[in-house]
């Protein structure tokens, strides 16, 4: 379809339940009944009940086998029409950015009209598997046919094979978790602790003030008798911080802490896109347009930064729409660490690096720290892995709705060495 041809995709809002930290509030719920109750509040937020949307996508990174089917099985479970159609994807903590583009594109080339991105995730309701050997002895006993076979398919058994095992957080291809291979970003772009906790600080306060202005009041419902996140410090201090072990890298030059880091999270987020004209029947305000988005991805096997995928989406972005990273009243980065978004700036300021690696003649420069995350991110509220990406839609939409914003940039870094940014535009802002 030509450009000329396509739609604007308008952003209606989001709604999502409180973000718990594992093994916490919601220690005995499902993704499904995170998810459940984050659709809910979508629909008695905008009215939903028995309506037909034309897609829902989403899904989960951490997942049992009973999660199959887990976005259509959500819309099933709430007033939705049951005739809505669900598609259940994963790209890490992208999950949701990326299910919002991939609807926002249909939407925009006419396909559809309106769709729901959404995500889930719990660490408290991880699935637990025995070994591979014992599994292996099971599958062998299955396919037995006499009493001599299955006899034979516990030959040489012994408990140890019963041991479970939990879920790695280590990437397969290196070994290293996602924490490791940010203390070696920390290392390479020069990021003190200093820096990261103050980051972290900010990102408590700010939350906090969020909650206490008002701004998150339509954004989250309650679940479990659980009103607000809980990860939430307002009393947080830097001298407290300061007083934490490094995580990751016990060596004395780590860097990286619990409290510079988001937290092991439970929760559920979602966010409505729709045509202007299906907004409109409706009598839903558009918050914002999304307008382009892209994903990427690094080769950190071969020593590239795990999470600096997203300097490389960012500047795609910028390339393809002619903007300055400057050109935004709002930057929303994802914390997955404090560490990470200051790599992530200083790439971006770095002239070496935005010559070698993102193509550039020159760096794209700083960015105006006043507008940083500014009702806090992920090292506040936490990071249920593949509901960050509508959490953040949602925030931004609202925040280009309420102040009158013209122009905000969302940027992710995810596991597997990849990224996904996307670029939302004010109402008064697009022809």
């Amino acid at each position: 379809m030509a450009e000329a041809s396509m739609r604007r995709v308008a952003v209606l809002g989001g709604s999502r339940i409180p973000f718990c930290r594992s093994h916490t509030a919601y220690a005995e719920l499902s993704n499904l009944d995170m998810l459940t109750a984050a659709l809910g509040g979508l629909v008695d937020r905008f009215a939903l009940h028995g309506t037909h949307i034309d897609e829902v996508v989403g899904g989960a990174v951490v997942t049992h086998a009973k999660d199959w089917n887990l976005a259509r099985e959500a819309v099933i479970g709430s007033a939705l029409a049951p005739t809505t159609p669900a598609i259940t994807m994963m790209q890490a903590c992208g999950t949701s950015l990326a299910g919002a583009l991939g609807i926002a594109a249909k939407i925009a080339t006419g396909q559809i009209e309106s769709g729901i991105s959404l995500g889930s995730d719990t660490t408290s309701d991880a699935p637990v598997v025995f070994q591979r050997r014992f599994a292996q002895r099971l599958v062998r006993l299955s396919r037995a046919r006499s009493l001599g076979q299955r006899a034979a398919a516990f030959k040489g058994f012994t408990p140890a094979e019963l041991a479970p095992q939990p879920p790695s957080t280590s990437e397969p291809r290196t070994g290293l978790s996602m924490g490791e291979h940010c203390e070696l970003m920390a290392k390479e772009w020069g990021i003190t602790r200093e820096a990261q906790d103050l980051l972290a600080f900010e990102s408590h306060k700010k939350a906090a003030a969020a909650y206490d202005e008002g701004f998150m009041d339509d954004l989250v419902v309650p679940c479990a008798g659980v009103f607000r996140d809980n990860n939430i410090r307002e009393d947080i201090s830097l001298e407290k911080m300061a007083e934490l072990k490094p995580a990751f890298d016990r060596s004395g030059s780590g860097t990286i802490t619990a409290a510079n880091s988001s937290p092991l999270t439970d929760g559920a987020a979602t966010v409505l896109l729709a045509s202007e004209e299906w907004a409109q029947k409706r009598g839903i305000p558009v918050q914002a347009y999304l307008s382009l988005g892209r994903t990427s991805a690094v080769d950190f096997v071969q020593g590239e930064g795990l999470l600096m995928a997203q300097t490389v989406a960012v500047s795609d972005l910028l390339k393809q729409t002619g903007l300055a990273l400057q050109d935004f009243d709002y930057y929303e980065i994802h914390e997955a660490f404090a560490a990470q978004v200051l790599a992530t700036l200083k790439a971006w300021e770095s002239e070496e690096y935005c010559r070698r690696r993102l193509g550039r003649s020159q760096a794209l420069g700083s960015i105006d720290r006043a507008k940083l995350n500014v009702k806090g991110s992920s090292i506040a509220f936490g990071h249920p892995f593949a509901a960050t990406g509508a959490r953040i839609l949602a925030v931004l939409a609202k925040l280009l709705h309420s102040e009158g914003g013209q122009r905000g940039l969302i940027s992710i870094c995810t596991a597997g060495g990849m990224g996904v940014a996307a670029i939302l535009e004010g109402v008064g802002t697009q022809a």
